[in-house]
């Protein structure tokens, strides 16, 4: 293999199934690599809210003067998006040499495109001489890659129904997945408001140090700022975070509740705090775009992502017309997105995906007519996101709202010649 590409395509080929949860083989792997990391490792596990959480707490140490190391799932547009190393996407010339490094430390291992992947990024991150690493972790948590590592301190953000044929039927089923990142006597930070009893037990069983919102540490605000308390300590008159949406606050609750359990490893000031999300970035959750018609594009890909969606876009004020650009994976909950947020959506924009695991835009407008009740709107189907967008631009009006949703190939299809500049058509035309 001679590029980063070329070692995509083949970690592709070695697995015969796409997912296969265990640790077996990642952890015989990382073993003979002799992956470990000298600094604070913080894992962050959940349905919705992950890559929020792990963007704010990257943003405010690197505010504080930390190295810091992220890696998140999945992409946008580019694999190398899937790490960062002191604020910067890694290059493919970065990575290649940890792809090397895994291939031949894997020997007869069967990895699969995820494992193999992981462990090249945590190849390169444990190598660059960090004093922060952020682990977004896949899927559950259990039985992910990333719980190869004892993180020093576990975050678990909202817990939703998704990816319930490998997680279990129900919430509590889920939460017991996620909670396996938990570890004895270190830090466990639970943000979501409504946790899963079974998150708290298994916590409790392991003898964690566990950090619940609402009993260790809360938030407040008004319409101008908002302020977070902790065991021990305070911040007020914060500016919002610079992720929209109000779910943020929650995201940055837990990120803060998590620096606050390693205050004696990585210290950060108020400042850092204040610096950090105000400056906090990351495309693809609740991104507004300016322009006429108004852009938002959102990962959304799951009931409970979706119905926070359909909160912000009814946050946002009126616009006489909304279209919407969806694609998503075959094996979404499609009835109870559209319940969410059809009664806001005036016209679909159904779109096929470039992963086989999509469902085909066919298919998602077959499952929106057989519960759509509104006899005024309008669908059609498209081969690719950035048709289904052409086409949503060209039918909106100025005063039009386009919003793209359902999946991060969706998001990703219109973000890959950079963020869109949409042209309406003229008023009345």
């Amino acid at each position: 293999m001679r590029n980063l590409q070329e070692w995509l395509a083949h970690c592709e080929q070695l697995h015969p199934r796409t997912i296969e949860l265990g640790l077996e083989r990642s952890r015989a792997v990382a073993d003979r690599l002799g992956l470990r990391f000298e600094c604070p490792v913080i894992t962050v596990a959940g349905t919705n809210g992950k890559g929020s959480t792990c963007a704010m707490l990257e943003a405010i140490a690197l505010q504080a003067g930390w190295r810091t190391g992220v890696y998140t799932s999945p992409h946008l547009v580019d694999f190398e998006e899937r790490c960062r190393i002191v604020g910067e996407i890694a290059r493919a010339d970065q990575l290649v040499p940890h792809f090397e490094r895994v291939e031949a430390a894997r020997g007869e291992i069967s990895l699969t495109y995820f494992e193999f992947t992981t462990l090249a990024i945590m190849s390169l991150m444990a190598d660059s001489k960090l004093d922060l690493a952020i682990l977004e972790v896949g899927l559950g948590g259990r039985l992910d890659t990333t719980n190869i590592i004892d993180a020093d301190c576990a975050v678990i953000t909202s817990i939703d129904l998704d990816h319930m044929e490998l997680l279990g039927p129900d919430r509590e089923s889920i939460g017991r997945e996620k909670a396996g990142i938990l570890r004895a006597g270190r830090p466990a930070i639970v943000s979501d408001p409504v946790r899963p009893y079974s998150v708290i037990q298994y916590a409790e069983a392991i003898g964690a140090d566990l950090w619940l919102l609402g009993r260790d540490f809360n938030f407040s605000g008004d319409k101008q700022q908002w302020g977070w308390a902790g065991r021990g300590r305070r911040y007020a008159g914060l500016a919002y975070p610079a992720l929209r949406g109000a779910n943020q606050l929650i995201n940055a609750s837990g990120a803060l509740a998590a620096l606050e359990s390693l205050r004696d490893r990585v210290p950060v000031t108020a400042q850092a705090v204040r610096n950090g999300l105000a400056m906090v970035e990351l495309p693809g959750r609740f991104q507004v775009v300016a322009g006429q018609p108004a852009l938002v594009l959102d990962v959304a890909h799951n009931p409970h992502s979706v119905a926070a969606l359909a909160a912000n876009l009814d946050a946002m004020g009126f616009y006489p017309t909304t279209h919407a650009v969806f694609g998503a994976m075959a094996d979404k909950d499609l009835a109870a997105m559209f319940r969410k947020i059809g009664p806001l959506v005036d016209r679909w924009y159904f779109t096929d995906l470039d992963t086989a695991r999509a469902a085909k835009a066919a298919d998602l407008q077959a499952a929106w007519r057989a519960q759509e009740t509104r006899k005024d709107v309008a669908s059609a189907t498209y081969a690719s996101p950035m048709e289904a967008l052409h086409a949503a631009a060209a039918a909106a009006d100025p005063a039009d709202r386009i919003i793209v949703f359902g999946s991060f190939f969706t998001v990703g299809g219109v973000l890959k010649s950079g963020v869109p500049r949409l042209q309406p058509r003229s008023p009345g035309s």
